[in-house]
């Protein structure tokens, strides 16, 4: 959508403006969910099992009842609800048995946080421990403990998801693309390796908090931290069979969410204490440690990739089964499955496709969506095995990629054609390998090899995701013209630090052609009072939302025109304007400003026309369709944004330590709407992909429990950890159906960079790694096993 238009002749898209909500969080002003405080406001604690897997045989909380300050306790038994956002799984808290570790079983509400701990830690609980299921390869073993024995009775979207009751598959997803096994007869090598990850938090900088009150009526009030309040309100109303329409969720401003945040959390429980303590507001935090054990995390990755090439280097043929660790809940994993399944290859063209894709129940914390949704997990496995193969046929890694990169006319997995407008990954690949000098080292880093007795090591990975969301996804932005000419927008799309509300305001003065300072978007959202928007995920809410804000800006403007053809006696198709009116084109003196016709025009006489002006722009997903269910053929992706990464690790060959001395990346943006915001986001994302890559992960006992629920051992990159030198670079393919040409960019710098890094270390030193996190002493542990490279072997 208008992304013919040059760059040249653009005012404000492309232009680094300063983000809208800059000012109010560096100097403390923006409120959070945190900052809210209600007349009469409880506080709730939470008691959680110590037990992966337990059957709670009693609970006594008549002591915490009775201490002085408490107004409500509840336990599983009281609440009479399940909750899910695909399959309808969960109860609000652990009712008869605990699924994993961490999971909550009694909640107080208090008039201090300090009486409702005090009250948690009254309360006593009998539990049976029992065997946990930990391990989502051995999901066909027999006799293996159901986490769900009642899967079969749960309703869930059959459209889409494919549960096994039975077992502990929440969801199967298969893709069949061409003849795999007759691909694997005309290859001339096939090469088959595991890869694996773990699970992972992800640490907003504010954890997950909500604040319900329950009104008489069930009348209903939620504030919460939340990335999509349209999705919190919609699954409270299916869970409780409450009207939409008596249910109200409010999000103030949001620290962070990276997908943790994107479904229903904390906002049952609170309301249920609320509605327990006679309809007093009720607010929970959690704690860091629940954040890492209650809610939920990404879920981990065991992925088999077996991949038959020839001599040239041509992928023919490729299985991939993976074994998704859902945890105890399906949440959102089951769609993880169901995305990573339909872009398991990577960006590379796969002619005999076969992929299995299962999400697996544990007794391990739920999986959720986040940042990349599958896409970093699998991504990892993909290019390990792109350099594997590269390797065994003395084919250089770079080349080998472009030989097997989409490219116009490629057939994605599930069919689709790309064309000439849907993004450039080899131009992306070309352009990280130019900038860090892949292929041969400088003279500096010769220089500096023989100084620190480090070994230099260079590596370039590709990638490649479209937004997961349903076939009907849409949105609506709205426009109100205000008496000084300003713009107020209204629209849903949750503000989470991606700084997609200025790119939206740029879009809108654009196409008004007004300065951007007049248009204002408030960041707060409320579904009372804003329009409908699906989710904040996806990385599609710049594409959407943007082409929305492109409609409704039209649409403003077509209002104003109306007005002034009738205020001037003049023909619509005679009119333009600029930034403070609308005039006859050929006639300038004659002319009616936008203050005047804001709320309603009037004649000298008195007469008035019109009313207030306000605009309306819907956008919906278009020409996407559900994925068949035996072979995943079908239409998933509204857009593909592709990208690169180059990187440069050193590596003491000796104890396995390595730095990242750079990593320069590039993604097929369309059009750059926002300079700043890109590499805000191209930079964010790459430093939390190091964390995937170098530090974080979950460590779990032999029966279940978490090891490390904390940032004492559960570690994140600080300011130590950047590479010395980060290069971000914008390639500009417009999107056809894009605003402007624009295409989403706020999930894909995390992804690949994990392959990247493994593969940059494993060229410095030989290393072969198949697991992250890559740690020192993963590394040492490599290099003792570390055999003569082996040519490849005709099968």
């Amino acid at each position: 959508m208008l992304d013919t238009i040059p760059s040249k002749d653009l005012k404000y898209i492309g232009k680094p403006v300063e983000r809208d909500d800059a000012i109010e969080k560096l100097t403390g002003q923006a409120l959070y969910t945190g900052d809210l405080e209600f007349a009469g406001m409880l506080h709730a604690k939470l008691l959680r099992s110590p037990y992966a897997r337990a059957k709670i045989i009693s609970i006594d909380i008549s002591k915490a009842q009775k201490l002085p300050g408490v107004h409500a306790v509840l336990t599983g038994k009281d609440l009479h609800y399940r909750v899910g956002l695909y399959l309808v799984d969960k109860h609000i808290m652990a009712k008869h048995i605990t699924r994993h570790y961490g999971e909550a079983v009694a909640a107080v509400a208090a008039e201090t946080p300090e009486i409702a701990q005090k009250a948690v830690d009254l309360i006593k609980v009998e539990y049976e421990e029992l065997t946990p299921f930990l391990d989502a390869t051995k999901v066909f073993d027999k006799d293996v403990p159901l986490v769900h024995p009642d899967l079969g009775r749960y309703s869930y979207i059959k459209e889409v998801f494919t549960p096994v009751p039975g077992t502990n598959i929440a969801n199967h997803t298969k893709l069949r693309k061409g003849d795999v096994e007759e691909g694997f007869k005309n290859a001339d090598y096939v090469f088959e390796r595991e890869y694996t990850n773990p699970n992972v938090q992800h640490v907003p900088m504010e954890t997950h908090i909500a604040i319900g009150k329950w009104d008489i009526g069930d009348r209903i009030t939620i504030y919460t931290s939340a990335q999509s309040p349209f999705t919190v309100r919609n699954l409270f109303s299916f869970s409780f069979g409450i009207s939409h329409s008596n249910i109200r969720v409010i999000t103030p401003y949001v620290g962070g969410g990276f997908g943790g945040k994107a479904g229903i959390g904390l906002e049952p429980l609170v309301c249920c204490l609320s509605k327990a303590a006679g309809g007093r507001h009720v607010k929970l935090q959690a704690t860091r440690e629940e954040e890492f054990s209650l809610l939920p995390c990404r879920s981990g990755l065991t992925y088999r990739i077996k991949t038959g090439v020839m001599k040239n280097g041509k992928i023919l043929a490729q299985k991939m089964t993976m074994f998704w660790d859902a945890g105890a809940y399906a949440d959102y994993a089951v769609n993880v499955t169901r995305a990573s399944g339909f872009s398991a290859s990577g960006p590379y063209e796969i002619e005999n496709a076969w992929v299995d894709a299962y999400s697996v129940y544990t007794n391990k914390p739920f999986g959720t969506a986040y940042r990349g949704f599958g896409h970093v997990e699998f991504s990892w496995g993909v290019e390990r095995q792109m350099n594997y193969i590269a390797d065994r046929l003395s084919i250089d890694p770079f080349e080998f990629r472009k030989i097997n990169a989409i490219k116009p006319g490629s057939k994605t997995m599930t069919g689709e054609v790309i064309t000439d407008h849907s993004g450039n990954v080899t131009k992306c690949l070309e352009t990280v390998a130019k900038a860090i000098n892949y292929g041969k080292l400088t003279a500096t880093e010769k220089a500096r090899e023989l100084k620190t007795g480090m070994k230099i090591g260079k590596s370039v990975v590709a990638l490649h995701k479209a937004p997961a969301m349903p076939s009907m996804t849409g949105t609506v932005v709205i426009l109100k013209l205000n008496e000084d000419a300003s713009v107020t927008v209204n629209h849903a799309l949750t503000e989470i630090g991606m700084g997609t509300y200025t790119s939206l305001r740029q879009i809108i003065a654009e196409v008004l052609r007004w300065p951007v300072e007049r248009i204002k978007i408030p960041i707060e959202n409320d579904t009372d009072r804003d329009p409908y928007d699906w989710q904040t995920v996806a990385s599609k809410g710049l594409l959407l939302s943007g082409n929305a804000a492109i409609l409704a800006a039209q649409d403003l403007l077509d209002k104003c025109y109306d007005i002034a053809a009738q205020a001037l006696r003049a023909m619509k198709c005679d009119l333009d304007h600029d930034a403070e009116k609308v005039f006859v084109r050929h006639k300038h003196e004659s002319f009616i400003t936008f203050k005047q016709m804001s709320v309603g025009y009037a004649y000298p006489n008195g007469n008035a026309i019109c009313g207030p002006v306000v605009a309306i722009g819907r956008y919906i997903a278009q020409g996407l369709t559900n994925l068949d269910k035996e072979n995943s053929q079908g239409y998933p992706a509204i857009d593909w944004t592709f990208g690169a990464h180059g990187v440069i690790t050193e590596v003491n060959p000796k104890t396995g330590a390595f730095n990242v001395i750079k990593v320069a990346s590039a993604y097929d943006v369309g059009r750059v709407i926002n300079e700043e915001s890109v590499r805000g986001q191209a930079i964010g994302g790459m430093i939390q992909g190091l964390g995937t890559a170098m530090c974080e992960g979950y460590i779990y006992n032999k029966d279940g429990k978490l090891l490390n629920p904390s940032f004492t051992d559960n570690k994140i990159p600080t300011a130590l950890d950047l590479p010395e030198e980060i290069e971000c670079f914008a390639v500009e393919t417009p999107q056809v159906d894009g605003p402007f040409g624009a295409r989403g960019v706020g999930e894909h710098s995390m992804i690949a960079v994990c392959g990247g890094v493994g593969n940059a270390i494993e060229k410095a030193v030989g290393a072969d790694l198949t697991h992250m996190p890559i740690r020192a002493e993963d590394v040492w542990k490599a290099l003792q096993k570390k055999l003569k490279p082996v040519k490849a072997k005709k099968k």
